[in-house]
């Protein structure tokens, strides 16, 4: 099963402050990953897990992803292990994908 890693603050404070439909949409979403395996969130076409190329990631993380938390956003996070470790949830779609 995904385990889910919500304690990056940036990710924190982006969840916090979306409108009340939206963060209520992103904890439904956050509520499906949490029941899946790792191969069923991979071969999900709502959430759309995929590998972002225009950012380098951080040292130590192999590869970022983005996936699509509400109709509107999407999250970046990387796999470590069984965790999810959630980064941001940019404020429209293409801002997932900036370089930053």
């Amino acid at each position: 099963m995904v385990k889910l890693d919500l304690n990056n603050p940036v990710f924190q404070e982006n969840l916090l402050t979306l409108q009340k439909p939206e963060r209520l949409a992103a904890f439904d979403t956050l509520n499906k990953l949490r029941q899946m395996t790792w191969n069923q969130l991979y071969r999900d076409h709502g959430l759309k897990w995929e590998k972002i190329t225009s950012i380098k990631p951080p040292s130590g993380i192999p590869a970022i992803y983005s996936l699509r938390i509400t109709q509107v956003r999407r999250a970046t996070a990387y796999r470590d292990g069984d965790f999810i470790r959630l980064l941001t949830i940019a404020h429209d779609h293409d801002s997932t994908y900036a370089k930053k």
